[in-house]
């Protein structure tokens, strides 16, 4: 049985994903708040990834790092803070857990890192300017350590539109931003963090194990087709 390291498993997409993992998997959550559910599979160590000195961990075989930030401002309005806040979460966080924890994916038989992305770092949108910055420095992490950690660990990152989380529910508040966000795809819908956490079981497994250095765009269309 696969042992994974999940940053961020409590909430949104790590939670769908920690469920997932559950039922063949053992788990470990980083987190700060701990996840509402139980498990004989699972181990949740408190820590603010941020903040905190990351767990020692004798084991693993993958990791997937989940914290990000969905901070939406007019550029004019945003400080060097803002750019600063988000790239600590969504890049150095990343950077941090991976160091930590490289010399023990390197133990394991085909291991894998998941990082997460937004459509947002390719498809220019208005008020996206920190996140997107913050995030096209994740694509960029996984290129690069992609050729750098070949062949011994495989990494990618997922790059969901709008999902259904409590990240996102500012988006999603009422039923007329509802019917815009789904009109604005064209396969007509937004995701679900069941969905994305599926992509990310995938990408974990022995099935993934020809791919690596990429990000995977589950953008319901909105950045590949123009209707």
């Amino acid at each position: 049985m696969k042992t994974i390291i999940v940053v961020g498993g409590s909430k949104g997409i790590g939670k769908a994903l920690v469920k997932l993992l559950l039922k063949s998997h053992k788990v470990i959550n980083i987190s700060r708040t701990e996840p509402e559910f139980s498990h004989d599979n699972l181990k949740h160590m408190s820590c603010d990834v941020i903040l905190d000195n990351l767990p020692n961990i004798e084991e693993a075989d993958g990791l997937v790092y989940c914290p990000g930030s969905i901070n939406l401002k007019p550029f004019n309005r945003l400080s060097i803070e803002d750019f600063k806040n988000d790239f600590e979460i969504n890049v150095l966080g990343a950077v941090k857990a991976i160091q930590k924890y490289l010399d023990v994916l390197k133990q394991s038989k085909n291991p894998s890192i998941i990082l997460f992305s937004t459509v947002a770092s390719k498809l220019g949108m208005p008020f996206h300017a920190s996140i997107a910055t913050a995030k096209s420095g994740v694509e960029g992490l996984v290129k690069s350590l992609g050729a750098e950690l070949a062949p011994t660990i495989r990494i990618n990152a997922i790059a969901p539109t709008v999902t259904h989380t409590e990240l996102a529910s500012k988006l999603l508040r009422n039923d007329r931003m509802i019917e815009n966000i789904t009109e604005r795809h064209p396969l007509k819908k937004y995701l679900n963090p069941e969905e994305v956490a599926e992509m990310a079981y995938y990408l974990l497994s022995n099935k993934a194990a020809s791919i690596s250095g990429q990000v995977f765009e589950m953008d319901c269309g909105i950045v590949s087709f123009k209707l």
